[in-house]
């Protein structure tokens, strides 16, 4: 009898174990209760609660809580909260209507309509004209993890016919991620390849375009997540994470450019750079001694290559100790920086997290003393090799922490004149095990966690703070900060860049790809290292790659110094000539990418946008991926194969002219872009106005007295935007800039340019040179605010066509172009 007992309490506690390890659902709805105007809470029967908030007429929050979870606050590092952070969160909806009915209750809001089911607590979402745009599978359900006593919490939608997916941050992979598996786990992944993953960044944001109508989903979990867009089941989409909440946001378009408006908006976008920061960067792993940094500036100077800063890698220390300077390499920096001023260049100098353990370095005792530093569980501090040796790590989620490390900024910039701060391995990097270990503690804003909580945000509050300090000390200047690990948010503290890639055109390729995905993910400053990090490219591969990098709004030349030099004389000419033109062309455009840069921090615009984010009504546009626009007009596809003279390309609707030869296009077609090393790719959209300023070999070298505006004939109308505010300082934020908004009007017998202006700042150019492409024929008059105009030309080049041009003054209204009628046919013989 004894050993019979034995062997049913056995069976009863395999069984009960099992229990504790399946899978479960909500169930039914018992009750709903509305505890404001726009939250709605429903409870099931074994205790699941459903938060549903209507946070606008678009966006809807599904916040869902196990049963016996405690109630935990409602806190995100990726939304902030308004009264801490500057933000740009939506207001409530504009219509709010809750029913019940006999199987289900209804949400509607202005646009969207949520059906959530009694029976199983599953939703559904349509837009207010009945479409379908969202539908639980199984919807949410969760397991037990006994080993950390989190609760792995599960959502799956089904997926109908022809619906693609996109955005996810920087996924080395195809532009539609449907058919593919990801996981958001933030790693230092040194010369990753195509389909590599996991990478640096972790936003876990993606659209979803259905029918031609868009959406978006943000998972707002930290936990390591995973993302199957229909890979395991042709059927299904599903996310989860491996603890935390099963809270996301549905935000609907019906545009995908809308979706990521709407999330940028939610996580807030940054405010404005310096224009500078938008210039050309130099880089290397390492510029070292001062001799060395100075033949690199008198480089570029002398061969008159534009170049705004440049960068000092990990050497510039002394032992790699961070906030400290190399008495061998760098004896006086603060005389170097400022004679590297004075020629132009602004100094941006890397700081990675680890803190060397090392009793006599200052900032390693006021860490120590003030218990700054990352512990273990039961409580030794934790430990990991890094550059310096033995590192502890601070503790960036502790408020207290952040503005520690805001204070040690002093020194470089205020003291020594340091315009720019690059983060580095904060993902958080460990040469030992590739990151922290899982126990690591951490305050997380007054809610203590582990690592597996606190990973993915690491970086993200690196940067935080870093960007912290580097403005308060700045001031009156703007700040630059740039990361290589970030969570979604993350934009509004740093620009960034791609990682350690490789000098391949397959990472040509994969640049050019993943700069876009996380463009649309919300992290617009954003490029990569051109030429590649590791591996020496060849003359044409690097010519390619700068021309690509010239579209990109962060513009970086940097390499490993392991494998030879990259500045853009390393490979002679044609190439050294080839990488002037383009960084040139650059500069000519700063006006424009300030101003679609602009659109971004106002209205979460993304500046990348891919082909399908422009005509998403045509279906050819879904799985292309190379083809992609800066800001409103200019539509770029770089040649990512060596030997090519030019490529096919897609035009998205409407009508384009080629850049360097103003041939006119009809878009929703195939073309062939001719592009020898001299071109990029690149049309302009019909109606557009293009501001362009003279080539200078760095911000602020001259004044601009003269803007030009390339104006491209259209026949019909189209609408194009100036913005401008010095490009410095925070006198923007009391109305000293101005938007310039222009509108083009064409047909047969005429062009009309008008022009109106809002804004303080006065410009310092007086002038435009308006210059005048695709005119169907020549001009008879021009005349500005009806006084007559004489008629110049814009001179040809070796690679850009001759145009007509006039100069008005900058504060005119109306430029009307009077074109001559069509020669006459001459009539047969």
């Amino acid at each position: 009898m004894p050993s019979n007992s034995v062997q049913e309490n056995n069976y009863m506690l395999n069984d009960l174990a099992l229990q504790a390890r399946q899978e479960h659902l909500p169930g039914a709805v018992q009750r709903v209760e509305q505890t404001d105007d726009h939250l709605f809470t429903f409870t099931t029967e074994n205790g699941t609660r459903l938060l549903l908030h209507a946070l606008s007429d678009k966006i809807l929050r599904f916040r869902y809580l196990t049963p016996g979870s405690p109630s935990e606050p409602d806190f995100s590092y990726a939304v902030p909260d308004p009264a801490a952070e500057r933000t740009m969160r939506p207001g409530v909806p504009s219509f709010l209507e809750f029913k019940e009915k006999s199987d289900h209750y209804r949400l509607t809001t202005g646009r969207l309509i949520c059906i959530v089911w009694k029976d199983s607590l599953r939703t559904r979402v349509l837009d207010r004209s009945g479409n379908i745009l969202s539908a639980d599978e199984k919807g949410f359900h969760w397991h037990h993890d006994d080993d950390t006593g989190n609760d792995i919490v599960k959502m799956s939608h089904a997926v109908p016919s022809g619906v693609c997916y996109y955005g996810l941050g920087d996924k080395p992979a195809n532009m539609n991620l449907r058919g593919q598996r990801f996981l958001n786990w933030g790693s230092d992944t040194y010369g990753y390849v195509k389909g590599s993953d996991p990478l640096y960044k972790n936003i876990p944001f993606f659209q979803v375009l259905q029918q031609r109508i868009a959406h978006g989903i943000f998972f707002d979990n930290t936990f390591k997540a995973f993302f199957d867009f229909a890979a395991e089941r042709a059927d299904v989409t599903s996310f989860w994470a491996e603890g935390g909440e099963m809270n996301y946001y549905f935000l609907y378009g019906p545009t995908l450019l809308e979706v990521t408006e709407e999330y940028t908006r939610l996580t807030c976008p940054p405010e404005l750079p310096p224009l500078w920061t938008l210039g050309y960067h130099q880089c290397k792993w390492s510029y070292f001694p001062e001799s060395n940094v100075k033949e690199i500036t008198k480089g570029l100077r002398d061969r008159r290559i534009p170049c705004d800063a440049i960068y000092l890698d990990i050497d510039y220390m002394d032992g790699y100790r961070c906030f400290t300077w190399s008495p061998q390499h760098f004896p006086e920096p603060k005389r170097m920086v400022d004679e590297l001023a004075q020629d132009g260049f602004k100094t941006v100098v890397i700081i990675d997290p680890g803190i060397k353990i090392d009793p006599s370095y200052p900032v390693y005792q006021e860490g120590l003393k003030n218990d700054f530093f990352c512990r273990r569980a039961d409580g030794p501090l934790m430990r990991g090799s890094v550059w310096p040796g033995q590192c502890n790590f601070p503790d960036y989620t502790r408020p207290q922490v952040r503005e520690w490390w805001a204070s040690l900024f002093e020194g470089l910039i205020k003291d020594t004149g340091v315009r720019g701060v690059w983060n580095d391995m904060n993902e958080p990097a460990v040469f030992e095990k590739g990151t922290f270990p899982d126990d690591v503690r951490f305050d997380y804003d007054g809610n203590p966690c582990s690592h597996k909580k606190a990973h993915n945000i690491y970086g993200m509050q690196m940067a935080r703070a870093t960007a912290a300090g580097v403005k308060q000390f700045s001031y009156p200047n703007r700040p630059f900060t740039i990361t290589r690990s970030t969570y979604a948010g993350g934009q509004r503290y740093s620009s960034g860049w791609t990682g350690d890639n490789i000098a391949s055109w397959d990472h040509l390729w994969l640049a050019n790809i993943q700069c876009q995905r996380l463009s649309i993910s919300g992290f617009s400053f954003i490029g990569s290292d051109i030429g590649g990090f590791i591996d020496t490219p060849d003359g044409e591969l690097y010519a390619r790659w700068i021309a690509l990098g010239a579209f990109h709004p962060f513009f970086r030349t940097h390499s490993s110094g392991d494998h030879g030099d990259q500045e853009p004389w390393s490979f002679g000419e044609p190439y050294t000539s080839l990488a002037r033109h383009f960084i040139e062309l650059r500069y000519q455009l700063l006006p424009y990418v300030y101003t679609t840069f602009w659109q971004y921090t106002t209205q979460g615009t993304p500046m990348l946008r891919p082909l399908t984010f422009l005509d998403q009504n045509d279906p050819e546009t879904y799985l292309r991926m190379a083809e992609f626009s800066l800001g409103d007009n200019l539509l770029v596809c770089p040649i990512t194969q060596a030997g090519a003279d030019g490529r096919w390309m897609y035009l998205p609707k409407g009508e384009w002219y080629y850049y360097w030869t103003d041939e006119l296009k009809d878009g929703g077609q195939e073309v062939w872009a001719s592009a020898d090393l001299t071109r990029i790719p690149l049309f302009v959209k019909a109606g557009a106005v293009v501001p362009m300023q003279p080539v200078m070999q760095y911000v602020g070298e001259k004044v601009v007295e003269q803007l030009t505006l390339h104006v491209y004939y259209k026949n019909g109308t189209a609408d194009s935007v100036l913005y401008d505010d010095g490009g410095e300082g925070y006198a923007y934020h009391e109305g000293q800039q101005t938007t310039r908004r222009f509108r083009v009007t064409g047909d047969a017998q005429s062009l009309t340019l008008a022009q109106a202006s809002e804004g303080e700042y006065q410009t310092p150019y007086s002038t435009y040179r308006v210059v005048l492409h695709g005119l169907p024929t020549a001009i008879a008059t021009a005349t500005a605010d009806a006084q007559a105009l004489s008629l110049g030309e814009y001179a040809a080049t070796e690679i850009t066509a001759a145009a007509p041009a006039i100069v008005v003054e900058v504060s005119f209204r109306e430029v009307i172009i009077s074109l001559a009628p069509p020669a006459a046919e001459v009539p047969a013989k």
